[in-house]
């Protein structure tokens, strides 16, 4: 497994980023992001993307999303939670390129394959709130994240929500890994920093996350 770098890290000290987190700048090289994205969006639109929306307001979010892989995570007025299929046409997800795998191994060791590739679509002035990953069953699995298209400003606390946090810049190509004790942190991206990469033709960010759901 790679080791983290902690060059390029701006947090304030303290407070330090939790435990088992793990930073990896510029791991993909930008031939590796080209052909990841080639791969990630001929399989978004073969399913479509969809607009969720907090489960008690309906109010949507600022991102628009796709899954891959056997279960994918979805928000709507029935809450959060994982599914086999797309919540607008009922198909079935994409299936995970294998390139993914081959990612969620070199970086996390995990010995059980990811079940959900998380594609979120931030445009510029999208953000993702606070929050903690806890629906899944394998909570203790780590999470693995990748950063393809303009930079983004991640935010990631401890276990409350109102406790101080870091922030970090992440470009095109970093990746990240929460593990431990920073695998129930609340996180979150607090802007998109627009015009910062060509990766996207019309700009933006993709955020690819992948996840282990159930225990195996």
């Amino acid at each position: 497994m790679p080791s983290a770098s902690r060059r390029s890290l701006r947090f304030p000290s303290p407070p330090l980023p939790p435990e088992g987190f793990r930073y990896f700048p510029g791991a993909l090289d930008e031939g590796e992001q080209r052909r990841l994205l080639g791969e990630v969006l001929a399989r978004v639109e073969q399913a479509g993307w969809f607009q969720p929306t907090m489960p008690r307001s309906g109010r949507p979010l600022s991102v628009r999303m796709c899954n891959l892989g056997p279960l994918g995570w979805v928000s709507d007025r029935d809450g959060y939670r994982y599914q086999p299929h797309h919540p607008v046409t009922g198909a079935a997800w994409p299936d995970m390129p294998p390139a993914l795998v081959r990612l969620w191994e070199r970086f996390t060791g995990w010995p059980d394959p990811p079940q959900c590739c998380l594609v979120n679509f931030y445009r510029p002035g999208a953000r993702m709130g606070l929050h903690r990953d806890e629906d899944e069953e394998a909570r203790d699995a780590p999470i693995l994240s990748i950063s393809l298209g303009d930079a983004a400003v991640f935010v990631i606390g401890g276990r409350e929500r109102r406790g101080p946090t870091c922030r970090l810049r992440l470009s095109s190509g970093d990746v990240l890994v929460l593990a431990g004790e920073a695998r129930h942190a609340y996180h979150g991206i607090d802007r998109i920093v627009a015009g910062t990469s060509d990766l996207l033709p019309e700009g933006g960010r993709i955020n690819l996350t992948l996840r282990r759901v159930t225990h195996r």
